[in-house]
């Protein structure tokens, strides 16, 4: 399975910018059986979680991007979206996406993640 994240770049502070994660060679059942997140590592930082999507497509939200950005997920595609508006400087990052299970270990192996960055 391949992680291929897309749609990341650069933009203005106050900008948007929608990121879609597809899980390439991926077993449908075994995409749909798994929560998704959206995950993001600044330079010298490590990796946090963005947002978590239930198996069902509730999303829950770290305080980091709350109010600002909207996750979905669409189960025929394998694919993860993550709408972003209102971009800040501090959320340059390399974005990626994943598979997670509630005792937190990951479904496959990261893939390259979508660089974003926001210039002010």
């Amino acid at each position: 399975v391949q992680l291929q994240a897309s749609g990341g770049g650069l933009v203005q502070a106050g900008g948007s910018l929608r990121l879609r994660c597809v899980a390439s060679g991926a077993i449908t059942s075994v995409f749909n059986a798994n929560h998704m997140g959206w995950y993001r590592q600044a330079p010298g930082k490590e990796r946090e979680l963005v947002v978590g999507i239930s198996r069902g497509g509730d999303a829950n939200y770290a305080d980091s991007m709350k109010g600002r950005v909207t996750a979905s997920r669409d189960n025929s595609k394998k694919t993860v979206y993550l709408q972003m508006n209102s971009l800040k400087p501090e959320d340059t990052a390399v974005y990626y996406c994943n598979g997670y299970s509630t005792i937190g270990t990951f479904a496959w192996d990261w893939g390259q993640g979508t660089q974003v960055t926001v210039s002010s």
